[in-house]
């Protein structure tokens, strides 16, 4: 799909690895599926588990060595081992209504960076990538991050916990703010593609609480890449591993700060 100067073989493979992925969703897109509840609101789905195996298949023959971290098996790993972090089918629930914005999202973390990261959605073709320290892409095309400093012109995106009624925690106080502060809020399902299409300038900004580090894995990479800021929700540093996350063009940081930290 793409020929560009950073393409290298740790980067085509995790490429091969998504579009593979992909192409198990597309073919079970809006067909009956099976679709079981790991919690009360929480699915998990027979795709979810194919496209796990399939990524996990092809990582086992070509790097056997590194850990994996996925988000539908037991997680277990060596800290100081390269490793993948995979979310084989992000947005589940949107899948399994038939509602197309949903991904495959893979990182690849050595030395406790990531340095690789690779989401795709097989529905809108859209394979966005990036190499740590060359840019970040969609479909071969680099990206950057939106202009918009003001944030009452800012399209903001963001998500909510799947045991939102039963936690302190739910997001729901930061969203009414937003909603009185920006442009637009949008809610839809992906962290990951969230985090793409902030590194694309479609939004503008992007926060969450209660993620994975699945969820943002590569995402944060392509944010990194494209110019944009992350931290988590008090300002401090952005770590793939704790549950919060901010991400913006930059020149917006400042005020989403502030909005978040509101009494």
């Amino acid at each position: 799909m793409c020929t560009i100067e950073i393409m290298d073989e740790l980067l085509n493979f995790a490429i091969h690895c998504a579009l593979e992925s992909g192409k198990i969703q597309r073919k079970y897109f809006e067909k009956s599926i099976n679709i079981r509840h790991k919690g009360e609101i929480d699915l998990v789905t027979d795709v979810d588990m194919a496209c796990q195996e399939r990524i996990i298949k092809l990582i086992k023959e070509e790097f056997p060595d590194d850990d994996i971290i996925s988000e539908e098996k037991k997680n277990d790993f060596d800290g100081d081992k390269n490793r993948w972090i995979i979310d084989p089918l992000d947005g589940t629930t949107n899948y399994a209504h038939g509602y197309p914005f949903f991904c495959t999202s893979i990182a690849y973390e050595a030395g406790g960076q990531i340095t690789c990261g690779v989401v795709y959605n097989p529905i809108f073709n859209e394979l966005f990538f990036g190499r740590k320290g060359t840019g970040a892409y969609l479909n071969g095309e680099k990206i950057k991050v939106s202009p918009v400093h003001d944030i009452r012109q800012a399209l903001l995106s963001t998500g909510f916990p799947y045991n939102i009624a039963t936690i302190e925690k739910n997001n729901i106080n930061h969203f009414l703010n937003f909603l009185f502060k920006a442009q637009a809020v949008r809610r839809d399902g992906s962290a990951a593609l969230n985090l793409c299409y902030v590194a694309c300038g479609r939004f503008d900004a992007f926060w969450e609480l209660s993620l994975n580090s699945w969820d943002m894995a590569a995402g944060s990479l392509m944010i990194d890449e494209a110019g944009g800021m992350l931290t988590n929700l008090q300002g401090r540093e952005f770590s793939v591993y704790k549950d919060t996350i901010v991400a913006s063009n930059g020149v917006l940081h400042k005020d989403m700060l502030m909005v978040l930290n509101e009494k």
